[in-house]
């Protein structure tokens, strides 16, 4: 009793070809075929990245003294409050 007929399909179908349109239904097809490929290919990253052992990020070493910049001409600003008139 649940499961349909193909006489329940080739109305569906009938019905889906009224609504849409038959120059809409390829297009459709198309996007949803591009759609799967991506979230095919996305889930597949996903799944690579779960594989691979996270190693933490090395900072980068940092040749300059604290509070040198790389431009010797540059210094650092002071922050100074506003003069009201």
């Amino acid at each position: 009793m649940g499961a349909m007929s193909p006489w329940h399909w080739a109305i569906v179908a009938i019905v889906v070809v009224i609504l849409f349109g038959s120059k809409k239904l390829p297009d459709a097809a198309r996007g949803l075929g591009r759609s799967l490929r991506i979230f095919k290919s996305e889930v597949k990253e996903m799944q690579n990245d779960d594989a691979r052992p996270a190693s933490p990020p090395q900072p980068a070493p940092n040749p300059l003294p604290a509070g040198q910049t790389t431009d010797p001409t540059v210094t650092e600003a002071k922050h100074t409050e506003p003069r009201s008139a």
